[in-house]
Parts: C-alpha cells; sequence; structure tokens
C-alpha cells in the first residue's frame, strides 16, 4: 500500500472517530434535552425511522443484551415514549411502537444538524453523494457488528472477558 493511500485511510479512520465522538455528544445533548438517556433516545430514533419493531430486532439494531432491551423497553414504556402492543392475530408476538408525540417533541431538536448537512451536500455532485452513501452503509454495518461483538464479548460468549 503507498504511503498516500495509508495516509488518505488514516484520515478516513480518525474522520470517522471524530465525527463519531461529535454525533455522540450531540446526540446526548439531544436526549438531555428530551429527558431521556441516549440509549433511549436512539431506541425512539430506529422507531420513528424504521416503524414498529419486535424487542428482537431491537435488540440486533442496538447491540445489547435482550435483557438490556427488556429493562431499556421498560423506562421507555413508563416516560410514555414507546408502547408494547401484541399482535391480535397472534397473542406471543409484541411489538414496540412510538408514541407519536415524542416525535413532535423532538422534532425541533434535530433542525440544526439536518439544515447544516442539507446545506453541506449541496457541495458535493451526485456520484460524490452516491459514494459517500456507500461508505455511510458500509461504516454503519461494521459498526453494527462491533456493536455485536462487543455485547458477546462482555456476556461472555467467547468463554473469556466479562463484566
Amino acid at each position: 500500500m503507498s504511503s498516500s493511500r495509508a495516509e488518505l485511510i488514516s484520515k478516513v479512520q480518525g474522520g470517522g472517530r471524530e465525527l463519531s465522538t461529535a454525533t455522540v455528544m450531540l446526540h446526548t445533548a439531544i436526549a438531555e434535552a428530551s429527558g431521556l438517556s441516549a440509549v433511549e433516545s436512539k431506541t425512539c430514533e430506529y422507531l420513528a425511522r424504521l416503524g414498529p419493531l419486535s424487542p428482537k430486532e431491537l435488540t440486533t439494531l442496538c447491540g445489547l443484551a435482550p435483557a438490556s432491551v427488556t429493562a431499556l423497553l421498560d423506562r421507555l414504556e413508563t416516560k410514555g415514549r414507546v408502547r408494547r402492543v401484541r399482535d391480535p392475530r397472534d397473542g406471543r408476538r409484541l411489538t414496540i411502537e412510538l408514541d407519536p408525540s415524542h416525535t413532535a417533541a423532538v422534532a425541533p431538536l434535530y433542525t440544526g444538524i439536518a439544515a447544516a448537512t442539507a446545506r453541506l451536500c449541496e457541495r458535493f455532485d451526485d456520484e460524490q453523494l452516491r459514494t459517500i452513501t456507500e461508505f455511510l452503509d458500509g461504516a454503519v454495518t461494521a459498526t453494527q457488528q462491533a456493536a455485536a461483538e462487543v455485547t458477546n464479548l462482555a456476556e461472555g460468549d467467547d468463554g473469556g472477558a466479562r463484566r
């Protein structure tokens, strides 16, 4: 690998770390402003973006242990942000729905970042935006896989490290 390519990859990785940290800080501020923890807030974001999900689907998306997701959903339900809904055809099947009032309450907290991102996108042509989107899709997948791996290690699934 050439030195300049290695430097570019290093810059991408460093930029990803900086973006990740800035994003965590932004979402922590949004969560606090809305009376939620960061994990609670992002779980609501999954539901807002993807629609009703099963607890198992949330476990996969969040990369958390099933017991942690159950406790998370208990907190969100107590706070009136989500509701558990039983499937009328199969009472064993449960979905988690976001309360619409939550979306309305937090939407103003996202207007600044949404506008800034839209302005940033204007600097790039369609092909560049497709490349950026491809990279982001891959980065999301890699991050979700890494979260699952960390959860598995923490649970001792490898027979090794435990919390």
